[in-house]
């Protein structure tokens, strides 16, 4: 009988893979122990065997693909074989599952409500010329806004320039613009009361036309209806708000006239407006006059009077910018990083304590190990050594949260946080509290070599964390602890500085470390006392050799 494959769960917090590459096509020969596929999961890209022998009769899956956990991927059997059945006897199993799942099928929408007293529906209208006015998003945030104040009564005429009604949103209050011409059929919502984002707040059209059909329909804008064109988009400006002065004339408004839309073009093409000339009521200046608008030549400068200085204005250049961005989709590693971190973040009480550590005895060491060791030690490999030593003599430090009890590990098994392409990966140096700086230097050096073929056994089971970015420069930091573990540790750059000893100042090399602690296993003394053992062995090497 056939035999299914399915994705496998090749990690503890794997949900999906992604089919990366497939090694078989069907038809293909396959062995027990053969690589079918590599998949990457949410920590690694992997290679995934057959159990079985036989020919491959069926793909299912195509590469790029994500595949949930115990998805059907592919069918082996004899060749020739029918596979249909074995395949629609899995597929049937995993049916009632996936219904008991999914959640309940929305009843069918009806039909937009016939309008009442014989009105059209909104679809028909618009083809008539009428133009129902929504309440815009203003804001990233905004879900309602209140009007402020209407500018135009229903019955009044409007052209696609004035300003309907002033905002207030959670921001501030905004200007809106139908950009509709014709007559105010419907106000909506009365001045002071709050309309949601896509409700209807007004309707313009030709005198006399019936919008019942609308209003009978709701207030919200229909899902399905496709995005206007942005000249269409309702325009908003930032309107001073009621309490803030006007400067005016007494004679004249001072204030230059325009549309939001045509301060926006103009500010664009660098226009003043001052020397535009408004085709709107009362000189307001529309999209069209900047349009329109072709620079005077510019008028000769008045001589100075005698006796007064010339004073030369300042000239702003323009300069003409372009937004420009990519985008790339999600990989499985970073959602699961994404995901871990914030949990961590957001669920562990963190506090951080910072001491200062006196290198100069661990820069001598480490040279004279490097001169007899078979492989080179770096600073980091010192530190990993030093923790897992501290961490034997406070258990309390080597522990993890698990909500009615705590684990307190007698082991000391340190992750080593790990840059690879794309995210980040932990592998673990296991009882590292009894290998030799030689060791656990060349296990940290084999792990960087795999990057993102190391295996499920390479990173689960730490028992605490060290993240060292004092490689690339950075002084000091504090670091996310990776669950479940209750403490990390944020190791620095080696700096040199000026350090007082025996009460003279002289040069030396400090580094910092910073330790993250979950406050539900750790205390803020227990830290702390973790720290001096650790900087009492860092700062006098040969203890970790004795």
């Amino acid at each position: 009988m056939a035999d299914v494959i399915k994705m496998p769960k090749m990690s503890d917090t794997m949900t999906e893979g992604v089919l990366a590459k497939w090694h078989k096509k069907v038809g293909d020969k396959v062995k027990s122990g053969d690589v079918l596929a590599e998949v990457e999961t949410d920590k690694a890209t992997m290679d995934m065997e057959s159990y079985w022998d036989g020919t491959l009769l069926y793909v299912g899956v195509e590469e790029g693909q994500a595949v949930p956990v115990d998805a059907i991927m592919a069918v082996i059997g004899k060749e020739g074989e029918d596979y249909k059945a074995a395949l629609a006897a899995e597929q049937s199993a995993e049916a009632p599952k996936a219904e008991s799942e999914a959640p309940k099928a929305e009843a069918p929408k009806e039909e937009a409500a016939p309008a009442q007293g014989g009105g059209l529906s909104e679809e028909e209208l618009a083809a008539k010329g009428v133009t129902v006015i929504r309440m815009p998003l203003l804001s990233d945030t905004m879900t309602e806004g209140v009007i402020a104040e209407w500018h135009k009564k229903v019955g009044d005429k409007v052209k696609d320039d004035d300003v309907l009604a002033d905002v207030e949103t959670d921001k501030a209050t905004m200007e809106v613009m139908g950009y509709a011409t014709g007559t105010l059929l419907h106000i909506g919502v009365e001045k002071g009361s709050a309309a949601k984002v896509n409700g209807i707040i007004a309707i313009v059209g030709p005198e006399g036309t019936d919008v019942s059909g609308i209003l009978a329909g709701g207030t919200t804008a229909p899902k399905a209806a496709a995005e206007a064109p942005k000249e269409e988009k309702l325009a908003t400006t930032a309107a001073a708000s009621s309490s803030a002065p006007v400067a005016e004339s007494s004679s004249s408004d001072s204030r230059v006239k325009a549309s939001p839309l045509a301060k926006k073009i103009a500010k664009d093409k660098g226009i003043d407006l001052s020397q535009v000339s408004g085709s709107a009521e009362g000189g307001r200046i529309i999209k069209k006059d900047i349009e329109n608008f072709k620079p005077s030549a510019a008028p000769q400068a008045e001589a100075p009077k005698a006796g007064s200085a010339p004073v030369a204005a300042p000239v702003i250049p323009t300069f003409v910018g372009e937004v420009k961005f990519t985008e790339a989709p999600v990989s499985q590693m970073r959602k699961v990083i994404a995901k871990r971190l914030a949990e961590s973040l957001f669920t562990a009480p963190h506090f951080y304590l910072t001491i200062s550590i006196d290198m100069d005895n661990a820069m001598a060491a480490r040279t004279a190990i490097n001169a007899v060791a078979p492989v080179k030690v770096s600073f980091n490999d010192i530190v990993i050594k030093a923790v897992a030593v501290a961490l034997k003599k406070h258990p309390a430090v080597n522990s993890s949260w698990g909500g009615d009890k705590i684990r307190f590990n007698e082991h000391t098994n340190i992750g080593v946080a790990m840059a690879v392409e794309d995210g980040l990966l932990v592998p673990v140096v296991r009882f590292a509290d009894g290998k030799s700086l030689s060791h656990i230097s060349a296990e940290v050096k084999d792990f960087g070599a795999k990057a993102k073929k190391l295996q499920p056994a390479d990173w689960e089971g730490s028992t605490f964390t060290v993240s060292n970015l004092g490689m690339f420069g950075i002084d000091e930091f504090t670091s996310i602890i990776n669950s479940p573990d209750g403490a990390i540790l944020s190791v620095g750059a080696i700096q040199a500085v000026p350090v007082v000893k025996n009460g003279a100042v002289v040069p030396g090399n400090v580094m910092k470390l910073t330790l993250g602690c979950d406050h539900r296993v750790v205390d803020g003394a227990t830290g702390a006392a973790f720290l001096q053992t650790l900087k009492g062995l860092l700062e006098e090497p040969i203890r970790l050799l004795a």
